[in-house]
């Protein structure tokens, strides 16, 4: 009886796509976190199994995910949604127009995060969290390529 309930209510919203009240979207939404994710730590707990040491959300333009300081090696792991995955990248049906532009505004931004610390003479890696799911080794195994061509012992 609950669910009808709540099922009717979602349908009385102004956007009748979504089965959820704005309240229960908004609670969902502010549970999503932006650091510290799945795929990070996953790729976090892998170097660090290869005897890797390195600085998490350095205080570095656009907060990279893990950081080699001596390096001067910057890791991001986009998510698929947030960032514009061309592969596994939504458009939600749901505030379609405010969803096209924040995305494409993240992914402007991450394009000139990656330029600015290029020029200061970073080596930026951005890693879709598809491949760190898919392929976690291939990823790990470039990273410490790159190490190594920077003089990581």
């Amino acid at each position: 009886m609950l669910m009808k309930i709540v099922m009717n209510q979602a349908r009385h919203n102004s956007n009748r796509n979504d089965v959820l009240t704005p309240e229960q979207r908004s609670r969902c939404m502010s549970n999503i976190k932006g650091k510290n994710t799945k795929p990070e730590l996953q790729l976090r707990r892998a170097l660090w199994a290869k005897g890797l040491r390195y600085r998490v959300h350095a205080a570095l333009i656009g907060r990279p995910d893990i950081v080699f300081p001596k390096q001067r090696l910057a890791i991001f792991v986009d998510g698929c949604f947030w960032h514009g995955c061309p592969i596994h990248g939504t458009s939600p049906v749901t505030h379609a127009d405010f969803w096209e532009n924040k995305i494409k505004g993240n992914i402007e931004r991450d394009r000139r995060v990656t330029s600015q610390l290029t020029e200061l003479g970073w080596i930026v890696i951005r890693v879709w969290a598809h491949e760190i799911k898919e392929c976690l080794d291939k990823v790990t195994n470039n990273v410490i390529k790159l190490l190594g061509e920077k003089g990581a012992g």
